[in-house]
């Protein structure tokens, strides 16, 4: 989506696996007109890319936003994510600006998407809203299990 390094401030670029915002776009799409709000997850890029250095965070899951309601209605918290797993947030603007709002659940990381939920209707922002540039990861991050 742009550079390595946000030509406003320096700062380094936000990576996402490609599937990762397809899949924040679709749920963005189905929750309209409401807007939808997903905790997201990431991986160091050294478990499966080759191309960034291995301790780069790259944002690879993400939490449903429903896990756990019935839980967090009865104990008053999130009980649906587990706690300091989650370094960014995912908000849509059904009939917003591509931009952080004040209302938004505040991460390190936001991803802003609107409509109409292509690929270049997302934005990423640090928690003091400015804009950090995205680059997509054409890869698949390993698959998780119990083990």
């Amino acid at each position: 989506m742009s550079d390595a390094h946000d030509a406003t401030d320096g700062r380094p670029a936000v990576y996402a696996t490609a599937g990762l915002v397809e899949a924040l776009l679709d749920l963005a799409r189905e929750a309209e007109p409401e807007e939808a709000t997903i905790a997201l997850a990431t991986t160091p890029a050294g478990e499966f890319v080759e191309t960034l250095p291995p301790e780069t965070p790259v944002f690879t899951h993400f939490y449903f936003p429903d896990a756990g309601r019935s839980l967090s209605a009865v104990f008053g918290m999130d009980l649906g994510t587990p706690a300091g797993q989650t370094q960014g947030r995912f908000v849509s603007h059904p009939q917003g600006r591509l931009a952080l709002a004040r209302t938004d659940d505040l991460h390190g990381i936001v991803f802003v998407a609107v409509p109409p939920w292509e690929r270049g209707d997302v934005a990423v922002f640090s928690r003091d809203g400015i804009e950090r540039s995205l680059d997509l990861v054409a890869a698949e991050p390993p698959i998780e299990s119990l083990d």
